[in-house]
């Protein structure tokens, strides 16, 4: 079972590196659906995603339904018009590789689509004055969500590249 993440018809840029970024820092793959509001190999993308886009793990497609048909597994949509949060739902229960999809900026998911899988539908709570978060703090709200309930697989609870013990060796 792994964790995927997916972007359908991203607009902005500095998300998709935000977004990248974390999928690297979780191990996630990314899945990409066209078109995409930006050219995803301008170099740019590097520096928007801190440089991990070596470490990252992307996938594009051309659209929604050669995304469903190349990958299986359970697909959870992310919308304002869900009626549970992601905390609601039990991930740690699911066999199957577990799909996170996330709308693009301006206009979210299909309405069509949502309608289709109203029980896999999830918001993130927020204060009524609020419409929306940034897509990039949204993947990474949801996704940690789900990778806690998982007990963070494959993840490092301590400091790798300078060592468990660096703040120890300060002499203040």
């Amino acid at each position: 079972m792994a964790v995927h993440v997916v972007l359908f018809e991203p607009e902005i840029p500095h998300n998709t590196g935000n977004i990248i970024r974390t999928c690297v820092a979780t191990g996630t793959e990314l899945h990409i659906i066209e078109p995409i509001g930006f050219d995803l190999y301008k170099k740019n993308i590097g520096r928007y995603s801190s440089n991990h886009m070596e470490n990252a793990r992307v996938s594009v497609y051309p659209n929604y339904s050669d995304f469903a048909s190349e990958n299986k597994g359970v697909f959870f949509f992310l919308t304002r018009y869900g009626k549970q949060p992601p905390s609601a739902i039990r991930f740690s229960e699911i066999a199957e590789d577990i799909y996170l999809i996330f709308g693009k900026e301006s206009t979210g998911l299909p309405y069509a689509l949502l309608k289709k899988h109203p029980e896999r539908c999830f918001r993130i709570p927020m204060a009524e004055e609020a419409r929306s978060l940034n897509l990039s703090n949204s993947v990474a709200i949801v996704l940690y969500e789900v990778m806690r309930q998982l007990d963070y697989p494959g993840l490092s609870f301590h400091e790798v590249q300078k060592g468990e013990d660096y703040l120890e060796s300060f002499d203040l």
